[in-house]
């Protein structure tokens, strides 16, 4: 009974290892700023458009282009419009997708 214990408790500290790197360490904050400077900022400096001036980052903007939430510009980032680089869930995983969303609503409103 006891060796069912040991491999159950290894297995599952096995499981929590291996999914933290998925998931991120519990308790870690992403920088959307940051993440934002690293993907976004080259072609949307300051939430402007270099690719098309129409289309910065801005809420009236956004929403003018069926853009709403954060779930609107994730999806946005995944499947982009023409002149835009797609970014998928290996490039910016989900976490840190959400956190540039966030940073980009709270910043260019």
């Amino acid at each position: 009974m006891k060796s069912i214990s040991i491999t159950t408790a290894i297995l599952f500290s096995v499981c929590l290892s291996a999914t933290a790197g998925f998931c991120g360490a519990k308790g870690e904050t992403i920088d959307g700023k940051k993440e934002f400077e690293k993907h976004c900022a080259m072609c949307h400096p300051n939430g402007g458009n270099i690719v098309n001036a129409q289309k910065p980052l801005n809420m009236q903007s956004l929403k003018a282009n069926g853009v709403k939430g954060v779930k609107g510009i994730i999806a946005k980032m995944r499947k982009p419009g023409p002149g835009m680089t797609a970014f998928d869930d290996k490039t910016i995983p989900n976490k840190e997708a959400k956190a540039i969303a966030e940073y980009i609503l709270k910043t260019f409103k």
